[in-house]
C-alpha cells in the first residue's frame, strides 16, 4: 500500500485490471477462457516431490499455502489432492484445498467450521425494495438472526434437527442444548447474511430472466461444530502423533466412525440453521420463496474416483460434479456467482468456495481504515450494517480472476450483487 496508493485505490486498480484482461459478457466477467484455466491447472506439483499427485488452479496462491497442500499430499493414508484459486493458509490443509484418503478422515483437512454453507434464496419481493425500503430488510435480518461469538436466542427455534440422535458422540451430547439455542445464529468472521440483486440472463435456472431480489447467508455448525473438530483432532494426534493437524483418524476405528457421524449431523445441523434464518427472514418481511439453492464445504464425502472409494475433503472448497448447481461468493462489494460444475476429475469434481483472502486480519487491522472502506462500498451501492475493518473488499482476491482460474471447473449461470450486508461488528473473534 505503499506507491502513493491508498487501500480504495488499490482495490479499484485491480479491479479495473482484472475487468480488462477477463472477456466479459452480460453477467460480468463470467464465461472466461477454458483453455487459460487449463492451462493453470497443469500443475501436478506432487510428482515432483514423491507424494501423492495434486494441480493447482490459478497463480494467485501464496508459497505457504502451496507447501501446506504439497505436506498434505505427503501423508500415507493421501491418493489425490487439488488446489482452488481462492486459496490460503488455513489450519492443516490450506483453505482451497481439496484432498482424498483411502480409508480415513482428517478432522483439519474438513476444518473447524464443519459444513460452513450458502444459502440463496429469490424472494417474491420486487427489486425495488431495496431502494423504497431498506429499513425493512435490514430489520429483517437485524431481528431474525444473531452476530457475535456465542451468541445465542432467548427462545430456540424450532428445527426437526433437534429431534435427532445427538448421541452420537460424547461432543455432540455435550453441547446439544447450547446447539439447539445457537440455532438460526450467524457466528462471526466471514459469515455474512444480506440482501441483494440476482440477475438471471436466461431461465435455465427455473425462474425468468431479469433481476431478482434475493437473500443470501454464508454459516455454519457454530461452537459445537468447532467442538467436534476440536475434540477429534487432538484425539488423532494422540493416536498418530508427529503429524500435527494433518492427523487422521481411520474409519474402521472408533473414534473415526464417531466422528464421521458426528460431522454428518453438523452438516444437517448447519443446513437446518440456514433453514431457520431464511424461513424467519422472509417470515419478517411477509414474503415468500420462489427459488432456493444450498451448497456446502468444509466436510468429507464418500465418493469414487479412479475406480475406487476414496474420502474426498473440501476444505474451502465447493462441490462441482457434473452438472451440480452451487453457488460461489465475491466479498461485501462484489459479485457472486451461481453455478453449475462441469465434473473435472483433475480437481476431483471441485471448485473454489470464494473470492479467497489475500490479506491476513491482522495485517487489515492494522493497514485499513473505513474512509477508504466505505468510499468503495459506496462506489458499489452497497448498504453495511456492520462488520469488522478485517473484512471489507480490499482483504479479498479478485473474484473475476477467480472465476477465470477455474473456468474449466464451474459455468456461471447468473450473478449475485450485494446491496445490504450485515457481519459480526467489529471485536469479534473470527469463526470461520
Amino acid at each position: 500500500l505503499g506507491d502513493g496508493l491508498d487501500a480504495a485505490d488499490l482495490y479499484a486498480r485491480t479491479r479495473r485490471h482484472a475487468a480488462s484482461v477477463a472477456n466479459t459478457d452480460a453477467l460480468g466477467n463470467m464465461n472466461c477462457a477454458v483453455d487459460a484455466a487449463r492451462h493453470n491447472g497443469g500443475m501436478s506439483e506432487g510428482e515432483e516431490r514423491g507424494g501423492a499427485p495434486w494441480r493447482q488452479w490459478g497463480t494467485d496462491i501464496d508459497a505457504q499455502s502451496i507447501e501446506q497442500m504439497r505436506e498434505a499430499c505427503a501423508l500415507p493414508v493421501a491418493v489425490r489432492g487439488a488446489l482452488m484459486p481462492d486459496a490460503h493458509v488455513g489450519y492443516g490443509l490450506p483453505i482451497g484445498g481439496v484432498l482424498a484418503t483411502v480409508g480415513a478422515v482428517i478432522p483439519y483437512a474438513v476444518g473447524v467450521d464443519i459444513a460452513c454453507r450458502v444459502m440463496l434464496s429469490v424472494l417474491d419481493l420486487p427489486v425495488r425494495w431495496l431502494r423504497e425500503h431498506p429499513e425493512r430488510l435490514a430489520e429483517a435480518i437485524e431481528r431474525e438472526t444473531r452476530f457475535g461469538v456465542g451468541v445465542e436466542f432467548k427462545h430456540p427455534r424450532e428445527h426437526e434437527v433437534m429431534e435427532e440422535n445427538w448421541d452420537v458422540s460424547p461432543v455432540t451430547r455435550k453441547f446439544r442444548d447450547k446447539a439447539w439455542r445457537q440455532l438460526g445464529t450467524s457466528g462471526s468472521g466471514n459469515h455474512f447474511v444480506e440482501f441483494g440483486i440476482l440477475t438471471v440472463e436466461s431461465d435455465v435456472l427455473g425462474i425468468e430472466a431479469g433481476e431478482h431480489l434475493a437473500l443470501l447467508s454464508h454459516s455454519g455448525s457454530r461452537g459445537t461444530g468447532a467442538s467436534v473438530c476440536e475434540y477429534y483432532s487432538k484425539l488423532a494426534q494422540k493416536i498418530r502423533p508427529g503429524y500435527g493437524r494433518l492427523a487422521w483418524l481411520k474409519l474402521k476405528e472408533p473414534a473415526g466412525q464417531e466422528y464421521w457421524e458426528a460431522m454428518e449431523l453438523m452438516g444437517r445441523y448447519a443446513s437446518a440453521n440456514h433453514d431457520c434464518i431464511h424461513e424467519h427472514v422472509v417470515a419478517h418481511l411477509g414474503a415468500a420463496v420462489r427459488w432456493q439453492l444450498e451448497n456446502h464445504h468444509n466436510f468429507a464425502w464418500r465418493e469414487t474416483h479412479d475406480g475406487r472409494e476414496m474420502i474426498v475433503h473440501r476444505k474451502g472448497a465447493t462441490p462441482a460434479g457434473a452438472g451440480v448447481l452451487g453457488f460461489i461468493p465475491g466479498s461485501m462489494a462484489s459479485p457472486g456467482f451461481v453455478v453449475r460444475g462441469r465434473g473435472s476429475e483433475a480437481s476431483l469434481n471441485s471448485a473454489a468456495h470464494g473470492a479467497g483472502r489475500v490479506m491476513s486480519r491482522k495485517r487489515a487491522r492494522k493497514t485499513l481504515d473505513w474512509k477508504s472502506a466505505h468510499r468503495v462500498l459506496d462506489e458499489c451501492g452497497v448498504q453495511l450494517l456492520s462488520a469488522g475493518i478485517d473484512e471489507v473488499p480490499m482483504v479479498y482476491k479478485d473474484i473475476h480472476a477467480v472465476m477465470a482460474a477455474q473456468a474449466d471447473l464451474v459455468e456461471p449461470l447468473a450473478r449475485f450483487d450485494p446491496k445490504l450486508v450485515k457481519m459480526a461488528p467489529a471485536g469479534e473473534r473470527p469463526e470461520d
